[in-house]
């Protein structure tokens, strides 16, 4: 267990808070395979270039994806009061959320399992 006053480890642990822009999605209807196809298209680009690949990419992740770049987007402008053109994707990555178990009927009486799976897809943008 840390030492020190309570405020004193809240303070340490605000000081060490990561404060470029970001946005999250959680419980995010698409499986951390299918988003990393997307995510690894933009990773690196800067936002206008991400946005473009995004607009144009057939997959349903981009959808979803460019929803969120457009979020930290927001976030980077209003709360952090960065320019747009300055702005890159510096982090994205997708991990895994809960599976929804389904139940799917097949012949001679058997039930087959599908599994629906969900991923929680973070993105994080820096400045240049």
């Amino acid at each position: 267990m840390a030492k020190g006053h309570r405020s004193q480890i809240k303070r340490i642990r605000n000081e060490q808070k990561d404060t470029r822009p970001s946005a999250k999605i959680s419980y995010a209807r698409v499986s951390v395979q299918k988003a990393c196809f997307v995510l690894d298209a933009i990773r690196g680009k800067d936002v206008q270039t991400a946005l473009g690949i995004l607009a144009y990419n057939p997959r349903y992740a981009s959808r979803v994806i460019e929803k969120l770049l457009k979020s930290a987007i927001a976030n980077a402008e209003n709360n952090n009061g960065m320019s747009v053109d300055k702005l890159y994707v510096a982090e994205c990555y997708a991990n895994k959320g809960p599976t929804m178990k389904r139940i799917r009927p097949r012949a001679q009486g058997r039930a087959y399992r599908i599994e629906k799976r969900m991923s929680h897809i973070t993105i994080v943008l820096n400045e240049r």
